[in-house]
């Protein structure tokens, strides 16, 4: 009977739960949808009896009343359920709305430009520890015993032993120290070359020295190393003036300083032709004409024996910037920290370049 129907579906009206939309939905579609069950109520009050269609008819409306009421309750209730899930998940710490876009850090910018100059030169990527030993930061790298780097003032030390040099820990002061590390695993035990080294190692390293606005106590380095058998300061020379023209423009120049480093010999400090003045002369270069960049040099002997390479049959060059400088030098920023501090304004002025 569908009077019998009509009240079974009353019942189950009065009744009728759900936890998400997802559920409502289905509640509705089960009981409104033109295939739920009051539709099919509608199709079997065409056969009711005339002198009872008004009964009948009265209660097919009571009883959609009844179910729109209830699902809209349903509604009102799951709304105000996700409002309290939203409020109880709300970080109140959370920076306000609209929040802007994150950017690179300048020297991400240029450590990313600098890498990707070498590496279609054929560099690879190599990388170490920040927390190094005595033996890879200065005795691989030549310094002499009594050489002031290793004095407390200049180099950070964790752990020191006065009668041991070995067994110091420090933080690196200079990324050399990957190079050590790359020659250590690139020989056989005949001191002969299983591939020709070709790295690039880029990283922070650390240094004892008083905050200024041209000095930081920690700094980025990226430092080059080429080994194989016949390699030339030629060779050095004119990766280093293809780095500076993809760097700083094709019209560059470079020239070559004598210098000294415990690590290299000959060694050399390179500048680069003003690329504000084009070598005219400004208050930029000093009115020189020209801007150091980097030290260079072809390894020495004594560091390719202390890491197990023949220096008799191969010989390399190394080079080695501070991010920072090159920084500078293509954005003008004049405060070294500033690339520390974090002030989302300074940040933000390099969205462009990312």
């Amino acid at each position: 009977m569908i009077q019998e129907k009509i009240e079974q579906l009353m019942a189950e009206a009065r009744q009728l739960q759900a936890s998400n939309a997802d559920e409502l939905e289905q509640l509705r579609l089960r009981y409104l949808s033109r295939k739920g069950e009051l539709s099919a109520l509608m199709a079997d009050f065409r056969s009711v009896a005339a002198d009872q269609k008004k009964a009948v008819g009265m209660k097919l409306n009571e009883l959609k009343d009844t179910i729109t009421q209830r699902l809209s309750e349903l509604r009102e209730q799951v709304e105000a359920s996700n409002a309290q899930q939203e409020a109880a998940s709300e970080d109140l710490t959370r920076t306000p709305y609209p929040i802007r876009m994150g950017t690179r850090h300048p020297l991400t910018l240029v450590t990313n430009e600098i890498i990707d100059i070498f590496s279609r030169m054929g560099f690879v990527l190599a990388d170490g520890p920040e927390v190094e030993d005595d033996l890879h930061v200065f005795t691989k790298m030549n310094f002499a015993a009594d050489h002031p780097a290793r004095d407390m003032q200049d180099t950070f030390f964790v752990e020191q032993n006065a009668a041991d040099v070995t067994r110091n820990i420090l933080l690196r002061s200079h990324t050399s120290s990957v190079q050590a590390r790359v020659m250590e695993q690139m020989h056989d035990d005949k001191g002969r070359l299983t591939a020709p080294i070709r790295v690039i190692c880029p990283g922070r390293v650390y240094r004892n020295e008083a905050i200024t606005a041209r000095a930081h106590c920690f700094f980025h380095q990226v430092e080059g190393l080429y080994i194989d058998r016949n390699v030339s300061f030629t060779d050095l020379k004119q990766v280093l003036l293809s780095f500076a023209q993809e760097m700083f423009g094709a019209g560059t120049q470079i020239r070559l300083r004598p210098s000294y480093f415990p690590f290299t010999e000959p060694s050399a400090e390179m500048d680069i032709s003003c690329f504000i003045c084009g070598g005219k002369g400004c208050g930029f270069c000093k009115h020189t004409g020209w801007v150091e960049i980097l030290g260079c040099g072809m390894v020495d002997p004594n560091v390719l024996r202390e890491c197990g390479i023949d220096p008799d049959i191969y010989s390399g060059y190394a080079f080695g910037m501070g991010v920072e400088r090159i920084a500078n030098l293509k954005y003008r920023v004049n405060d070294l920290r500033l690339f520390s501090e974090n002030d989302t304004r300074f940040l933000h002025e390099f969205e462009a370049a990312d």
